[in-house]
């Protein structure tokens, strides 16, 4: 069974209350029990984690490379400048996992800030816009990977 680690970066917990027209209603805690039940369907071991802390996030992407566990992120504003959280994902694919990035927005339509990110460059793929679904289809494309 392969293992994927759920990352989320800074204020995604407020999730369902920080601006629902752009984020959506569904509430952190609902999220992380649809991407595990999306996990068992597909047959993969899944933890979600989340934090504000670009730190939490990095020591985290170490622990996925050191146990061989795949990668589906949302690094939300640390997406456009952090490029700790980059060099950390980089060393995931280099270890020839599976990183996905994630966006419940479609960055590219919003502000020309967020039309850049550091991770894309180093991600495996990138699913943007599509709200919740966009975990659903990450976890889809690493559960294909695997079974290929």
């Amino acid at each position: 069974m392969s293992s994927v680690l759920v990352l989320n970066g800074p204020n995604l917990g407020r999730l369902g209350t920080r601006e629902p027209e752009k984020y959506g209603t569904v509430t952190y805690d609902e999220l992380e029990t649809k991407v595990g039940e999306w996990g068992g369907v597909l047959g993969l071991e899944v933890s979600v984690r989340q934090s504000d802390s670009e730190t939490d996030l990095v020591h985290w992407i170490h622990e996925a490379v050191d146990s061989g566990r795949h990668v589906v992120i949302n690094p939300a504003a640390f997406t456009h400048y952090s490029y700790a959280l980059r060099d950390a994902c980089a060393l995931v694919t280099d270890a020839g996992l599976t990183l996905i990035e994630v966006h419940l927005t479609n960055t590219a339509a919003r502000e020309e800030f967020r039309e850049v990110s550091v991770i894309s460059g180093v991600a495996t793929g990138v699913i943007a816009g599509l709200g919740v679904e966009s975990y659903r289809l990450a976890l889809e494309a690493i559960a294909s990977r695997a079974a290929a």
